[in-house]
């Protein structure tokens, strides 16, 4: 069989069109398209990499926590006991709950990413089409731009000043210059220049599939928060093993207890040690946030973007595209002195916009005033702009050479003409040279000697929101690091009109240092940079990682993609060249620097309310454990000295009702309020800092209420339990109390709401009968209450010197400053 079908595809191959049958400008034919097709020789690869609906079913039924509670439910069906199984519907809850958030944010996110797909354009039957890459076959003509992305690997069939960036595969920075012949790869992007390229690898075959797969994998990834959370479960997994052989020990040989009851014993004890709501929550929270962000138009590459958002506190922003529009306009038209004739200038500027085959927002800018034919035809020769030399240039034979660029690149600094450009650029407008030179542009000493001819002035609007994000980010003592190609002191224009701080003292790149920690000195002073090569912002990011800063790089440009690899998170603007939006973790598909805020908000709520209700799940598995190793090692030193055995005081139903208003359904309205209090590092530290005193306080007080009761009342086995669940419940909602402040309205209603449903439990007569509950014993429930009291007073205790000895601020009440989401920007709830 192997065989028969090598055999086939070998024919197949073999009555395709050679290459050399194809028409290199006009692209394949309809019909050599089809035999492709039909050949199966596409590039039809998933769209995304996202799972499955089967793989996301299967990821959340077959996990650690879900396979210890249907062991446990087993044990307890085993029993006959329906009732006490009951803790088996949080399997059908965490699997549940876990399956319909990811598929819907499965669904949201394969959306956006087909809005956000590069679409590469090919030659079909001499027309230029914008494909999806899955329908570019293999030999199909492709064209390349400044900024393009190479979805298939190819080879270079044309070449005008091609460069391709392969750093992405290779890390070197430099530009590898591609002439007919080379080869190119997918995953590269166009530095410079412009060409086309012939399709030979496709489909699998390709780097592109790998490489979107990466980029795009729908899956909760490697962060703190989560890598903390494994830990402590499997630490809590490992306390199990011994927990529950003390208990199933106590249970039948010091107790003497039947194996049900035995049973029944040992998993009360171990069903509260699992925090299963914990990893429940943490799942939903990130997929909420997705979705969230992605009815914003804001396209989460990667979950753990949103976390690393959240810990961001220095902001990388270029100014075109970000802080200002990308669309420009021409103001004026400044002809040099003895310049050439205003006609034959206008001509040259209408020539070199109109056979721009990738015109940028200037060019466009100029195309628009100047939409008349010259008639010079078509440019003898090109030099495409670069973000390196910043100059573009073209060549037309009798009508001479033109280049157009930055003043300050092309002019003598102490010229006349470039200070007049230097004066008009620090008011905020763009300032371009048009020069006529003494080279062909596409010689290697270009650009020669140029002649100043004009200077070109345009105007590029400030984003109507961009100071009102700025001032976002100040208060959340986020810095905002503006860092531009641009002439810095045009860059220092727009920043200090937007009330950037130290935007009014831009620094020119060109004078930085190397040294990274000099760089980083000058760094954490200034705000503002102008003529930054795309090697510098790579390093500065660097040099502000270095300082320990967690750095968020946004850009939309190709001289951006090095930085936005780098960076800890890397924003695009989804209107930037399909290289950053292949790099970045966050594309912002609606190009508004002004959604950052609600994705900084989002990922600080997300992380903020996680650590908060992972402390309620924490306390129960620490008092869990604590119960268990009390009542499973007086059982053994019952029989060395010789006293009557304790056994465990709860059954699985009594651990269940105890989890529902002090963790349960708290800790849900908990994970989805607004809370905008900035990430930080040590998650685990910092949720057992009270979790494990709060717990161990718990577990002790709980303890020694139960064998007082048992000692020294004539009380009935159900009362005994109670008389633990009521000083359980009682002290569990004061950890409930701690947890939620900084208190407001709807966080009393939630606690007051919580000791409600409590007191509902314990009164009537139906509840009381079926979770076996009885406090009519006056005296054991005036001993309940009594224990809860004092080990209220504990945990405040132990709260308060926690928050002395690591110096944490604590409130009680919320004032109208402290209510995250009134601003419009950290709006989330």
């Amino acid at each position: 069989m192997a065989h028969e079908h090598t055999g086939s595809k070998e024919t197949a191959v073999a009555t395709a069109d050679s290459p050399n049958d194809i028409d290199i400008s006009r692209g394949l034919t309809a019909e050599q398209v089809a035999a492709r097709i039909a050949s199966g020789q596409t590039n039809d690869v998933p769209d995304r990499a996202s799972r499955s609906v089967k793989d996301i079913v299967r990821g959340n039924i077959f996990t650690r926590i879900n396979a210890i509670l249907m062991v446990l439910l087993v044990i307890v069906l085993s029993t006959g006991s329906v009732i006490d199984g009951m803790f088996g519907l949080l399997i059908v809850a965490n699997s549940g709950i876990g399956i319909i958030q990811e598929i819907r944010a499965k669904r949201t996110l394969d959306a956006l990413a087909i809005v956000s797909q590069a679409k590469p354009m090919v030659r079909r039957d001499g027309i230029a089409v914008a494909l999806a890459p899955k329908e570019v076959v293999l030999d199909d003509i492709i064209e390349l731009g400044s900024g393009d992305q190479i979805v298939v690997d190819g080879e270079v069939v044309s070449s005008a000043a091609l460069e391709i960036d392969e750093s992405l595969l290779t890390g070197e920075a430099d530009p590898v210059h591609k002439t007919a012949g080379a080869q190119v790869l997918s995953g590269s992007f166009v530095a410079a220049g412009s060409g086309a390229y012939r399709a030979t690898k496709v489909g699998g075959d390709a780097y592109a599939a790998k490489l979107a797969e990466e980029a795009s994998k729908f899956t909760l990834v490697h962060s703190e928060l989560r890598s903390g959370i494994d830990s402590i479960l499997k630490f809590i997994t490992y306390l199990m093993i011994p927990a529950g052989a003390l208990i199933i020990y106590n249970q039948l040989f010091s107790s003497g207890e039947s194996i049900r009851p035995a049973l029944n014993g040992m998993v009360a004890a171990l069903v509260p040690m699992v925090p299963e709501g914990l990893v429940l929550m943490t799942s939903i929270a990130f997929a909420v946030g997705v979705i969230r962000l992605g009815k914003r138009q804001c396209l989460v590459q990667e979950l753990p973007a949103i976390e690393g958002l959240a810990r961001v506190d220095v902001v990388c922003a270029d100014k075109t595209g970000t802080l200002t529009e990308n669309g420009m306009r021409l103001s004026e038209l400044k002809l040099a002195e003895g310049s050439a004739d205003e006609a034959v200038i206008k001509a040259a500027l209408s020539a070199m916009a109109a056979s721009d085959p990738r015109p940028n927002a200037s060019v466009l800018a100029i195309r628009e005033s100047f939409a008349d034919d010259a008639g010079w035809g078509e440019a003898t020769a090109v030099a495409p702009f670069s973000s390196a030399k910043k100059w573009s240039g073209q060549s037309y034979g009798a009508h001479g050479n033109w280049v157009l660029g930055a003043p300050d690149m092309l002019l003598d600094p102490a010229s006349d003409m470039a200070r007049e450009a230097e004066s008009v650029g620090s008011t905020g407008l763009r300032v371009l040279m048009l020069g006529s030179s003494n080279l062909s542009v596409d010689d290697a000493d270009a650009p020669g000697i140029v002649t100043p001819e004009a200077l070109v002035i345009l105007e590029q609007k400030v984003r109507p929101d961009a100071q009102e994000t700025l001032e976002y980010f100040a208060s959340q003592k986020v810095a905002v690091k503006v860092i531009s190609g641009d002439n810095a002191v045009s860059v220092g224009a727009v920043a200090g009109s937007l009330g950037l701080a130290g935007g009014d003292r831009p620094i020119d790149a060109r004078e930085l240092p190397n040294d990274q920690e000099k760089l980083a000195d000058v760094l954490e002073g200034a705000t503002t940079f102008g003529r930054v090569r795309p090697d510098q912002k790579r390093e500065m990011v660097a040099a502000l990682q270095s300082r320990g800063h967690t750095v968020a790089m946004t850009g939309d440009g190709v001289n951006d993609v090095l930085a936005l690899k780098d960076a800890d998170i890397g924003v695009s603007m989804g209107s930037g060249s399909p290289a950053t939006r292949a790099v970045a973790q966050i594309v912002l598909l609606d190009n508004k620097f002004a959604t950052l805020p609600y994705v900084v908000a989002e990922g600080r709520r997300v992380i903020g309310n996680i650590e908060r209700v992972s402390n309620l799940f924490l306390t129960k598995t620490v008092y869990s454990v604590v119960l268990a190793f009390l009542v499973g090692i007086t059982g053994v030193l019952s029989k060395m000295l010789d006293f009557e055995p304790l056994s465990y005081p709860f059954l699985p139903r009594h651990v269940t009702i105890a989890a529902w208003f002090t963790i349960g359904i708290p800790a849900f309205i908990l994970s989805l309020a607004p809370n905008n209090e900035r990430a930080r590092t040590g998650f685990v530290a910092r949720v057992m800092r009270l979790a494990l005193p709060s717990g161990i306080i718990i577990g002790v007080i709980t303890f020694a209420t139960y064998v007082i009761v048992h000692n020294s009342y004539d009380v009935t086995r159900e009362q005994e339990s109670t008389t633990a669940l009521i000083t359980l419940i009682m002290i569990a909602l004061w950890v409930l109390a701690v947890v939620a402040r900084p208190y407001n309205w709807w966080k009393l209603v939630l606690i007051g709401g919580s000791v409600v449903g409590y007191l509902i439990l314990f009164a009537l007569p139906f509840t009381r009968e079926f979770f076996k509950l009885d406090p009519s014993n006056v005296a054991a429930t005036t001993l309940a209450i009594t224990m809860g009291a004092v080990g209220v007073v504990l945990v405040e205790v132990s709260w308060w010197v926690s928050a002395r000895l690591h110096g944490e601020k604590r409130k009680l009440f919320t004032t109208p400053d402290d209510m995250p989401g009134e601003h419009p920007h950290a709006h989330t709830s």
